[in-house]
């Protein structure tokens, strides 16, 4: 599958990162034509990725976080994949106020998401491509990229969208399915797929760790009323249904469906998240 190679630098201060949220500088913008969708940059001349495959737990949305000793390691793990050191964070380590950054690297991307972010596999450091040079992405370089690191070291859950190709989606699924196994990082308190308790947003911000979709879901419900009960929940999210594609049985299905509560109002997701793909 043929990607555009771009060559460039990356930036954390003065920015919200987290641990799949890294700004990147282009050595040349001219390339950025040369993938499908507009990127969008800033006035530094920086865009904002986004790492394709995976999704690290959420350090300020919506001013709120995930388990913060999970959610921090990722983005501590990020930065040192691309070399990035000396990070000084504000009080409440929303945001980077310096860093020893404009470490080199590249991505390889085809095109940018509606938001303008290049959906990309990132690369730390120097290589052989050329800039703006086409390259076949295979399952041996797919594994060197940050994002394959960030998932199989149990930094991140593997979340996926069409467009990706399916034998590096398999790629990234065995690694999401051998970092459970060993119970690294995340896998060691998930609570994904096991029935688990909301009766506040404590609980999912200092308790359980859930994939950090299903944790932007119920935290919007959660501020837009006030309070939480999961089958409220579930019908709100009828109301913008979110199309999923279930691989196992290759069953087209919608995000609320996948949502399972039990007699005592607890509430799990009954696919386990590298068997699903987010359509649209």
């Amino acid at each position: 599958m043929s990607f555009r190679v771009i060559k460039g630098t990356f930036h954390v201060a003065g920015y919200s990162a987290d641990g799949d949220s890294v700004r990147f500088k282009a050595d040349d913008d001219g390339h950025w034509g040369k993938v499908f969708g507009r990127v969008r940059l800033n006035a530094r001349g920086h865009a904002q990725l986004r790492i394709e495959a995976i999704d690290t737990l959420e350090t300020h949305f919506m001013d709120e976080h995930q388990p913060r000793e999970l959610a921090d390691a990722a983005a501590d793990q990020l930065f040192q994949l691309l070399g990035i050191k000396d990070a000084v964070w504000n009080a409440d380590r929303s945001k980077v106020m310096s860093a020893q950054e404009g470490t080199r690297g590249c991505i390889a991307t085809r095109m940018a998401e509606k938001y303008g972010r290049p959906v990309s596999f990132v690369f730390a450091g120097e290589d052989a491509f050329a800039d703006g040079q086409e390259i076949f992405l295979d399952r041996e370089l797919a594994a060197k990229s940050v994002n394959y690191q960030l998932l199989s070291g149990g930094f991140a859950y593997p979340t996926f969208y069409d467009g990706m190709f399916y034998d590096i989606r398999e790629l990234f699924a065995e690694a999401a399915a051998q970092a459970r196994a060993a119970q690294a990082g995340i896998w060691s308190g998930d609570t994904t797929n096991a029935y688990f308790q909301v009766n506040g947003l404590a609980d999912i911000t200092e308790e359980h760790v859930i994939l950090p979709k299903l944790f932007r879901r119920i935290t919007a419900h959660l501020k837009e009323n006030g309070s939480y009960d999961p089958h409220a929940f579930i019908a709100s999210l009828r109301e913008q249904p979110e199309q999923v594609l279930i691989l196992s049985i290759l069953h087209f299905t919608h995000f609320d469906n996948l949502l399972s509560v039990d007699g005592n109002g607890k509430i799990k997701l009954k696919q386990r998240p590298e068997n699903l793909v987010f359509l649209g």
